[in-house]
């Protein structure tokens, strides 16, 4: 038909459909899933008539076996790269349309339950609606107002300060909510009349609010990057196997030598660095323009806050900066010098492998040719060396149980060369430093206050070096640290009290810490994103509740207290061995459960109490709406899309789109190809049809190569973040554009966002050429 292949024809009617449903202003939930119903109606009436056919490769020629000695795979065999081959016409649905409903009938139901209700990644998906609730929380909560305020007044005085201070707060804000219709919205709301009423170019004004609510898109914890690891994952998984299934091996872990696993916490940690590099260009940007512009962005004195009772710059650069570094400096030193470390000394009973190969090299002659083309001939000959061939008792004793003098012996070797202080007192000791330190940069506070603490924390690290073993107990550990701590509690509080009046630290400190523990436990390798997110919620809920009292002159004791037996949990469960099934169950773990049990009872009902508290006062109804309508919109979105991908599948679309990709030699010009149809498609569908409907599509080719997933998947999340931005049809200008007032027009809008979008292609020009930016936390971290 029209001179086209009837897989081309398919695919032209199928997003014909998809577009004119989205555009129709129909919601686009329910406009994926129609389109899929419609489309396919269509394809099957072609079908049924004989019009649509299309060319397929005659595997049974003499040419096609001819390619196949000559060593070519079948997997990289297409009509694209090998035109001349013969061909044989077959009908577009094979069986005919009737099969193909049926097999699409029993694939949607199978995919719903792995996806949607019952599968591996339903546990992280979970993770959306715990981020969504935390994010709608802390809105609500008018958190983002404070945080502008404090901001403006902290960098108002110098040159562009307001526009620094709304990069600051959109990354922070990106941090606690990942949504960015919401972060773009607020912050227009609240600080574009200020930003004009202050003489700042409406140009600068609105590109910096647009392009800062969009860090929310890449910054943890992204929604994006929530929804693009659970479909990376598998699709990375999925492809690395039939990548080692083509090289001739038998998996993806012989041929690579590693698991083919990515997770979103891994992914995590790979978005800090890209997340904080474009806020870093942002501002430096938005600083520069005020410089060689004052006019356009004048500094605000007025916004200063008053330095009557402020310490010198000089005294706050000395304690806010220089000694801060070197309390923090000491405590990285003494882990590297192994002044402090793990006190672990478990001996597992049980007799572990002691010798393994770098790569497997157990393999076939195919599979051993082509990991030395991906490894190297030297790290084969270097697994080849490092080969161990087990004696008879070796392999008799591997999974035996060890005798108890072995055990003692082994835990004796642990004890012997564990660190004099263990990681937990160190980092608790440096905590209460920071407590103290900070606060002297803040106030002129009688430095006799800080003597006992300075005498409770070298007391505390003398004590743990030299009078606590590795193989003390907890309840022990607690007993002789008592006193040091108390000491350094005793000058920690006049210390808080200073902290809690300073109005910069009292904004920031509640929102920071949360943020910090949530992606700090998911970084640190300590929780999943799941447990994670729900923790941010709860805490969310905590920070909501205070602020509603404190705007209603009430008293917040109740959370406060809740709030500081979720850390005495944390830290008992931490220190203490709270299973009961174990044979010994000593008096003191015994103590320590009967405290994490009461802890537990009183946070929760602090939690139930800070529930009521939002109800009461309206503000848990419109977060549990506002949580809702997302949730749903994005697992609706998630069944239509597997519908439409399923309707594309069945008459071999998604197949001939990786065949026309894998016909590229180079795969930087594959990867480059798809980065360019996502940036379009980025005008015209959001970020949660690209996920569902596009990336599963191209992902088995582009996760299917050598391109690090890590890298892939935060390119891909940069460059959404790209074209939601460039004008015209970037969805962050017009929900600003919903927002701004009159004086700001379209025009502004669009000339202000341009010097943003040539920012995040510098920043995408910088990831292409410096994948290390993305891969070095993880890597850190991992080892």
């Amino acid at each position: 038909m029209l001179g086209l292949d009837g897989i081309e024809i398919g695919l032209i009617i199928v997003f014909a459909f998809l577009f004119a449903g989205i555009m129709s202003g129909f919601p686009v939930a329910f406009a994926i899933g129609g389109s899929a119903i419609i489309g396919f109606a269509v394809l099957a009436m072609f079908d049924s008539a004989g019009v649509l056919t299309h060319q397929v490769i005659d595997t049974g020629s003499d040419a096609y076996r001819d390619l196949r000695a000559s060593g070519v795979s079948s997997f990289d065999i297409s009509l694209f790269r090998y035109p001349d081959l013969p061909t044989s016409t077959a009908p577009l649905f094979e069986g005919g349309w009737e099969r193909a409903v049926t097999r699409n009938i029993s694939f949607i139901v199978n995919r719903m339950n792995e996806r949607v209700i019952a599968g591996q990644s339903i546990e992280t998906l979970l993770a959306v609606l715990m981020f969504v609730m935390m994010g709608i929380a802390l809105e609500r909560s008018g958190i983002a107002s404070e945080l502008l305020t404090t901001m403006s007044r902290v960098f108002g005085p110098l040159p562009g300060g307001l526009a620094v201070s709304v990069v600051a707060v959109g990354a922070f804000l990106a941090a606690s909510t990942g949504i960015v219709g919401a972060t773009v919205v607020t912050m227009g709301l609240l600080s574009l009349p200020t930003m004009l009423r202050h003489n700042y170019s409406p140009e600068l004004a609105s590109g910096v609010i647009t392009a800062s609510g969009t860090l929310g898109q890449i910054i943890p914890p992204s929604i994006v990057i929530v929804l693009l690891g659970t479909l990376a994952g598998d699709l990375y998984a999925t492809a690395q196997e039939e990548r080692a299934r083509a090289a001739g091996c038998s998996d993806a872990l012989t041929y690579l030598g590693e698991a083919a696993v990515v997770s979103v916490g891994t992914l995590f940690q790979a978005a800090i660095i890209p997340g904080i590099m474009l806020a870093v260009l942002y501002a430096a940007y938005a600083f520069g323009y005020a410089l060689l512009n004052p006019e356009k962005a004048p500094p605000v004195p007025s916004l200063d806050i008053d330095r009557s009772d402020r310490v010198s710059g000089r005294h706050m650069v000395v304690w806010l900066v220089l000694v801060p570094a070197a309390v923090i400096a000491f405590a990285v030193a003494s882990s590297s010098f192994q002044l402090s470390g793990s006190q672990d000394v478990s001996v597992s009973s049980i007799e572990e492998v002691t010798h393994e190969s770098t790569l497997r090299t157990n393999v076939s002659d195919s599979c051993r040719e082509s990991m030395i083309a991906l490894h190297g001939r030297e790290a084969w000959d270097l697994a080849v060396a490092g080969q161990h061939v087990l004696t008879k008792e070796e392999i008799e004793g591997v999974g035996a149980k060890l005798s108890t003098e072995e055990i003692e012996k082994r835990r004796q070797a642990k004890i012997e060369n564990a660190a004099p202080i263990g990681t937990g007192v160190m980092v608790l000791l440096v905590m209460l430093a920071l407590v103290l330190v900070l606060s002297r940069g803040m106030a002129k506070i009688d430095p006799r206050n800080y003597l006992p603490g300075i005498v409770g924390i070298g007391l505390a690290l003398l004590v743990d070096a030299f009078l606590v073993p590795a193989d003390s107990s907890s309840g022990k550990r607690f007993l002789y640290l008592a006193l040091p701590v108390a000491l350094i509690l005793y000058s920690c509080r006049p210390a808080a009290r200073v902290l809690a009046g300073n109005e910069v630290f009292r904004v920031l400190f509640p929102p920071l810490v949360l943020i910090v523990a949530v992606l700090g436990s998911i970084l640190a390798g300590i929780s999943n994103p799941t447990p994670a997110a729900a923790f941010g919620a709860a805490g969310a809920i905590f920070l909501a509740a205070y602020r509603k009292l404190e705007e209603k002159q009430k008293s917040g004791k109740i959370i406060l207290t809740s709030a500081f037996c979720i850390v005495i949990m944390l830290l008992v469960g931490v220190n203490f061995d709270l299973r009961t099934g174990i044979s010994d169950v000593g008096f003191e773990n015994w103590v320590a459960l009967l405290i994490a049990l009461a802890a537990y009872h009183i946070a929760v009902g602090g939690l139930l109490y800070s529930c009521w508290v939002l109800y009461r006062y309206s503000v848990l109804s419109p977060v549990v709406r506002e949580t809702a309508k997302v949730v749903s919109m994005v697992f609706t979105i998630l069944i239509g899309s597997q519908l439409l991908n399923l309707v594309i599948i069945s008459f071999g679309g998604e197949h001939y789109i990786q065949q026309f990709l894998r016909s590229f030699d180079r795969e930087w010009v594959v990867f480059l190809i798809v980065m360019l149809v996502l940036f379009i498609l980025g005008f015209v569908l959001d970020f949660l049809e690209i996920i569902y409907i596009v990336i599963p599509i191209v992902g088995p080719v582009i996760y299917g190569g050598t391109l690090d997933p890590k890298w892939v998947t935060i390119m891909i999340a940069v460059n959404l973040q790209t074209s939601f931005l460039t004008p015209p049809f970037g969805f962050a200008l017009f929900y600003l554009r919903g927002v701004a007032p009159k004086e700001v027009t379209t025009r502004h809008i669009y000339r202000g966002v341009i010097p943003f979008v040539i920012i995040q292609v510098i920043g995408l020009g910088i990831l292409w050429t410096a994948p290390s930016i993305v891969t070095i936390v993880p890597d850190w971290l991992a080892h």
